[in-house]
């Protein structure tokens, strides 16, 4: 063990009595979920099952989402595994609820201190471990690695501000990244940074690619035409703070000829972006309310239900790139489903959208452009079905060797 990672150790070995009355102020903020939140100190919440089991790990909703696939492969091969999933948020958890494979467990990853890593590690004792993106945890991979688990980092990235962090170690950051046996890179500047840190890169694969459509239940799908009626719909999908005023402001001119659904990324958002809606002079409800008919303006307070607005909406305005902080949000699920879309330029989270505006499959905009884009959506703008076939064209693409990687981590088994 490196210098740099046996003080990284002892600093979160002598911090961990602190985590729980941490994790406590949280639970009583509502932050944590409060028949589960000793899951985060590694205390199980379920037995293990018998035989061989696939750990697979992602931080929050889009990275755990990302896994799916693979773990519905891991459960549909001969003599399947157990399938492990963890993530860190509440948000997370409740999606994975709905959309994991029957025999898939969820719980929460535990934080990464060496007596949280040790509880989980040697109730889970994982034959498989798949990290997701950016998720460097050093107690948590080579506490796996001792145990003798294989390890994979798939759709791996860096931050700007991550690099430059494992650069002031460049020891503990070999060590960490050479406990992996195999790394799939999410794009060449990825591999460019991971390699930058002694990093051997085996592969290209993004497992956001390779994802199934978003679900959509068909009832759902009559009684939300029934309730915005036949005008054209503009979705407003995972909006952050200060993003919401500026699409109200651009909606104003064609709210007499279309619908607005806004779908905030923090569901909690709801009530204040409804009265944000009112004070705009506009018929509001809230999904998670009384259903009300035909509001100008319908806020989706609600979980997990994209994929029915998406295939509903004739413009998608992504948020996340509107705002500094958020770098953009997932572009792959409207492209999946055929909705034409549009986002900011503060996309940096997601560079694939400059790969899809120059493939005119989408673009980036300012929110002084949005009045002029939903007029053009509303009245029927024929650039938006050609935006929305290249979309879907570029993701098939990517999807098809997302899949392809599947294999080479099943093989680690």
């Amino acid at each position: 063990m490196t210098p740099g990672l046996a003080a990284y150790r002892a600093a979160t070995a002598v911090g961990h009595p602190l985590v729980a009355p941490w994790l406590r102020r949280r639970l009583a903020a509502g932050k944590e979920d409060p028949d589960r939140w000793r899951e985060k100190l590694g205390v199980p919440g379920r037995e293990r099952p018998p035989g061989a089991l696939a750990w697979l790990h992602g931080a929050s909703v889009g990275e755990a989402l990302s896994l799916v696939p693979l773990a519905e492969a891991l459960r549909n091969r001969p003599n399947a595994p157990a399938v492990l999933v963890t993530s860190g948020t509440r948000a997370s958890a409740e999606l994975l609820a709905a959309r994991l494979p029957p025999g898939a467990i969820h719980q929460f990853a535990p934080l990464d201190t060496p007596q949280a890593t040790s509880r989980f590690l040697n109730h889970w004792r994982p034959d498989l471990a798949v990290f997701a993106e950016s998720e460097l945890w050093p107690n948590l991979i080579l506490g796996a690695r001792r145990r003798g688990t294989r390890t994979a980092l798939v759709s791996a990235k860096l931050s700007a501000a991550s690099l430059a962090g494992w650069r002031r170690a460049p020891a503990a950051a070999r060590a960490v990244l050479g406990a992996f046996d195999l790394i799939l890179a999410r794009d060449p500047a990825a591999a460019q940074g991971l390699r930058s840190l002694g990093a051997r890169v085996d592969g290209l694969a993004d497992l956001k690619f390779g994802a199934p459509p978003l679900p959509a239940n068909d009832d759902a799908l009559a009684a939300a035409r029934a309730i915005l009626g036949d005008r054209p719909l503009i979705l407003a999908a995972s909006t952050h703070e200060g993003e919401d005023a500026a699409i109200l402001e651009a909606f104003a001119p064609s709210r007499s000829l279309a619908r607005l659904v806004i779908a905030p990324r923090h569901v909690e958002r709801g009530p204040s972006i409804a009265a944000l809606a009112r004070e705009a002079g506009v018929t509001t409800a809230l999904r998670s309310g009384e259903p009300v008919v035909a509001p100008e303006v319908l806020v989706a307070d609600t979980l997990g239900e994209l994929g029915l607005w998406y295939r509903l909406a004739t413009l998608a305005v992504i948020g996340g790139g509107f705002v500094d902080g958020p770098g953009g949000h997932n572009p792959l699920e409207p492209a999946r489903l055929g909705c034409p879309f549009v986002s900011g330029s503060r996309v940096g989270n997601w560079p694939v959208f400059h790969d899809l505006a120059a493939a005119g499959a989408t673009r980036l905009v300012e929110t002084a452009e949005l009045a002029a884009l939903i007029a053009q959506a509303t009245a029927g703008d024929c650039a938006s079905p050609s935006m929305a076939r290249n979309a879907r064209a570029f993701v098939e693409a990517g999807d098809f060797a997302a899949r392809a990687a599947i294999p080479r981590i099943l093989a680690l088994l």
